[in-house]
């Protein structure tokens, strides 16, 4: 039995993505289309003896392919597929008839889906669904699709479907120059597309068809004829004379819509619930995630300690544990943290809201490059890189999507808190004050911060100025009517972008876990091990209780470090001491570094190893803190000393510490060169501005 091919296709805030979810349910898969990063979803279905795939197109206004949606749109009704089932507002007939217009002329199969029938209703919106079917010639279908009603007609509208005949649409003076194009387009849907698209030099279309586009907009604009104009009046004309015959408005009301807006979108008012709402979703990214993070790392620590007690010594028992497993908590870690984004973006988004937030903050956003809707992502960034790059998902542009996404990591994540504590609290005293007012580790980490937003907002400037060069984004939205979400969909979409997420960036992040830990982790060294087994021995045969167990635990320690130090990531750490000696740093801090590119908050716990300490520590172990205070360089004076401490956190601040945050990065955009060059440009802003720091701070002598 042969597939066929169904299109989904709509407006933004159609209902598009609630009909595929009710349509599609758990069989909905997640991809890109192919060549391109607009996500594509799909799902496999059976509606009677037919065999389906519905393929959910990104929402579009039009097929003029004047973005990365439309061309996928356009490729795909021209592609001749089975049939269209197009996807339309109610409340905004005329609006959503043009996508139709150009649908129909493709003489592709199609069935209208005239959704939210229920609030058309409500506002007095009366739709005579038998003459609008007449007059378009195709099945027109009422649904309300978040209640799931209507579907059995559509599916019922979609097993009759026959060729639909061809749209008669006179277009007046553009005809000739249409039929001059028609042989060279290959039919007369695409010579109409051809004539109103192709000034885009991006478009990969024969240079025949251009060259025939070409000659005939020259022609007409020799006959003063304005061909974009001219097709598109037309095309409204016969819009506007259907909409007069089959709609019957009731009595302007002010909706529900209207009077929560003039709060909503107030110059203050909607500001301080914007601001409300925001500090919503942060809170639930550091908080509410935090116990679920916390059970996962448990079940993992679980884990480890399982198998490592299952099984004998040897190189598969570390690789299983420190490699594998470690690998998958590391992927795991970040899914209550990107569920609970994406649950409240799609809840936000879904309800209309998140359009009035960009409405709100584009003004300030446009300012450095960045569009309205970044903000939600730029918050979300000091939570966690992960889940705010993937939340970028909600900005249509490709430009200002990438813009976004590589500038958000420089945003200060929770992972970069424990190095930030660690280091002030080591180089710092307690009760250091500035002015006697402020405490200096409260001043320190507000610079931080500081220094993050700063760079972030500069970062964006510049990216927008050079690599992806272009004009400050213009906000054009539609304010879609207030809805209450549906649980279905909520539930559906944040499980699409989890699933994503494992499937795609997991594999990535799995592999550069174990690649990291065998880089720190081999070559062994028999002298070592045979050296310190000697030590355990004495120790066993001299000690007992709680002495011995405590002189075997640093033994273990100076083992690990020097078995480190022994590894290639050890070696590299050394290789790279002559570059970060005018950092103040020195290859023990160096490994730290190499370390910390598995989450920036492994950073303490290999600094533990690094100085004998042990892995079981975090930012408040006061073993560590001495041990780095006590830590000097070879000529006896203090490595870590309150300029050098700045000039590292300053480095981790700004340095792209985070493999997780590259793997999502390279799914998000669909290729390794923008994974590349922000780490790259990441990198060398890191080292310069620590650079700086210290070398500029010890030319002052602030150097102790």
């Amino acid at each position: 039995m042969t597939t066929a091919t169904v299109l989904l296709a709509g407006n933004p805030n159609s209902g598009k993505t609630t009909l595929f979810n009710r349509l599609a349910g758990t069989r909905a898969r997640t991809g890109n289309f192919p060549g391109v990063t607009v996500e594509r979803r799909t799902a496999k279905l059976t509606w009677g003896e037919r065999e389906l795939e519905l393929v959910d197109l990104p929402g579009t206004y039009s097929l003029s392919a004047r973005s990365p949606e439309e061309r996928i749109a356009v490729d795909a009704v021209v592609a001749k597929p089975d049939s269209v089932i197009l996807v339309v507002d109610a409340n905004a007939l005329a609006r959503s008839l043009y996508l139709a217009v150009q649908i129909r002329e493709a003489e592709v199969p199609m069935v209208v889906a005239l959704n939210m029938m229920d609030e058309a209703r409500r506002e007095g919106v009366a739709i005579d669904t038998g003459a609008l079917s007449k007059r378009l010639g195709v099945p027109v279908v009422e649904l309300v699709a978040s209640k799931g009603i209507g579907l059995d007609a559509l599916r019922e509208a979609h097993g009759a479907l026959e060729p639909p005949a061809t749209l008669a649409l006179d277009y007046g003076d553009a005809e000739r120059f249409i039929a001059a194009v028609e042989p060279v387009a290959g039919g007369r849907a695409r010579a109409i597309w051809a004539l109103l698209s192709l000034d885009d030099d991006e478009l990969d279309v024969p240079v025949e068809l251009r060259a025939a586009v070409s000659e005939a907009r020259a022609e007409a604009d020799a006959a003063d004829l304005d061909l974009d104009e001219t097709i598109i009046r037309a095309r409204y004309a016969w819009i506007d004379a259907i909409c007069a015959d089959v709609v019957r408005a009731g009595v302007p009301r002010r909706s529900l819509t209207d009077r929560m807006d003039d709060v909503l979108v107030h110059p203050l008012w909607g500001s301080v619930v914007f601001a409300v709402v925001m500090l919503a979703v942060f809170e639930s990214l550091f908080s509410w995630s935090e116990p679920f993070i916390g059970w996962i790392e448990d079940a993992v620590g679980a884990s480890q300690g399982a198998v490592w007690g299952a099984m004998g010594e040897g190189p598969l028992r570390e690789l299983l544990v420190h490699g594998v497993i470690a690998g998958v908590g590391n992927v795991i870690v970040f899914v209550p943290q990107i569920a609970l984004l994406f649950l409240l973006i799609t809840f936000l988004e879904d309800s209309g809201y998140l359009a009035r937030v960009a409405f709100v903050i584009d003004r300030v956003m446009k300012g450095v490059g960045l569009h309205g809707k970044a903000f939600v992502p730029l918050l979300s960034g000091f939570a966690c890189a992960i889940p705010a790059v993937m939340a970028t998902r909600t900005i249509e542009d490709r430009k200002d999507r990438l813009v976004t996404m590589l500038a958000l990591p420089l945003m200060s994540c929770s992972a970069r808190l424990p190095v930030y504590v660690l280091l002030t609290a080591t180089i710092f005293a307690h009760d250091a004050r500035i002015g006697g007012v402020i405490s200096t580790g409260a001043a320190v980490l507000f610079a931080m911060y500081a220094l993050s937003v700063g760079a972030t907002l500069g970062a964006a400037a510049v990216l927008r100025r050079t690599v992806l060069k272009g004009a400050r984004p213009t906000l054009v939205l539609e304010l879609p009517p207030y809805r209450w979400p549906t649980p279905r969909n909520l539930l559906s979409t944040t499980w699409s972008r989890v699933r994503a997420f494992l499937v795609d960036a997991g594999t990535i992040i799995l592999a550069l876990t174990i690649v990291l830990w065998a880089l720190l982790s081999y070559p062994k060294s028999d002298a070592i091990e045979a050296e310190h087994a000697a030590e355990r021995a004495a120790v066993e045969q001299t000690l007992e209780g709680d002495a011995r167990v405590e002189a075997l635990a640093e033994i273990d320690a100076r083992e690990a470090s020097r078995m480190l130090e022994h590894s290639v990531g050890g070696r590299l750490g050394k290789a790279i001491e002559p570059a970060l000696e005018p950092l103040g740093m020195d290859w023990r801090i160096g490994i730290g570094v190499i370390g910390a590119f598995a989450a920036r908050e492994v950073f303490v716990s290999t600094l533990g190893i690094v100085f004998g300490v042990g892995d079981e520590v975090d930012e408040e172990d006061q073993t560590l803190r001495e041990e780095l205070r006590a830590a000097t360089w070879p000529d006896g004076s203090t490595l870590l000393t309150p300029l050098s401490g700045l000039a590292l956190m300053v480095f981790f601040v700004l340095a792209c510490q985070c493999m997780s945050t590259i793997a999502v990065v390279r799914r998000e955009s669909g290729s390794w060169k923008w994974p590349a060059i922000m780490f790259t440009y990441m990198s060398v802003l890191a080292y310069v501005a620590a650079l700086v720091v210290y070398q500029v701070g010890s030319a002052l002598g602030w150097g102790t």
